[in-house]
């Protein structure tokens, strides 16, 4: 995990951890205190839990690190979206010149990641997610995954290997093998890399706010 998550996850974690201590020690508002500290540490430490699974495999928890396991899945989208929104038989030819920056803009970058969050909702992972919200919990990851796109979508069309499929006669087979073989070089751990950097800065926050909401729970059970 990026050092911007590990910092907001360890923070929370610790500040509920030190609030369930003076729970113990202070000689007033034992109970809210108690309280309040126990139910931020369970959701901080819950929701942590689930972005860790959503990245790693852990041990007998089914349904754990469904990003590196679903990288076929992840593959094949980037290789359908590039091929069926670059490239249509009907409107291009070897002698038209393509505007790279236009047709990255024209790409429907909201299906992409709606696709991407169907795979994680029908996945083990998905029964989890319900509880911290559903895919809207995942909505505010969008924007960095759109930058990220662009960015790899443009590198792969500035590629030499790409700029030379483009010259020549059967230029759709050259750039989808050429598209294929990049893909196919792609490791889960690559994947996984990349699915970090689109959003693990987001993730972090799902972690502090569910300290925080648990706190505020906590809290107001505490007067029950």
């Amino acid at each position: 995990m990026s050092e911007v998550f590990s910092n907001k996850s360890f923070m929370t974690n610790a500040l509920a951890a030190l609030i369930v201590i003076c729970g113990y020690i202070s000689p007033v508002y034992q109970k809210q205190l108690l309280t309040v500290g126990f139910f931020a540490l369970s959701g901080s430490v819950t929701n942590w839990l689930a972005v860790h699974m959503l990245f790693e495999k852990v041990p007998y928890l089914y349904g754990s690190g469904v990003i590196p396991t679903r990288f076929h899945d992840f593959k094949d989208g980037i290789k359908t979206l590039i091929m069926g929104q670059f490239f249509n038989h009907a409107n291009t030819s070897t002698d038209q010149l393509i505007d790279y920056n236009g047709v990255v803009e024209a790409i429907d970058y909201d299906h992409l990641f709606a696709n991407l969050l169907e795979v994680i909702v029908n996945s083990p992972f998905g029964g989890m997610l319900a509880m911290l919200g559903g895919s809207t919990a995942l909505e505010p990851l969008k924007t960095p995954f759109v930058v990220k796109m662009k960015a790899s979508i443009i590198e792969i069309s500035q590629s030499a290997s790409f700029k030379e499929a483009i010259n020549k006669n059967e230029m759709v087979a050259k750039i989808e093998e050429v598209v294929h073989q990049r893909l196919e070089e792609m490791t889960p751990q690559m994947v996984k890399v990349i699915i970090q950097d689109m959003i693990a800065k987001h993730l972090g926050w799902l972690v502090v706010w569910g300290g925080v909401f648990g706190g505020v729970i906590g809290f107001m059970l505490s007067f029950a």
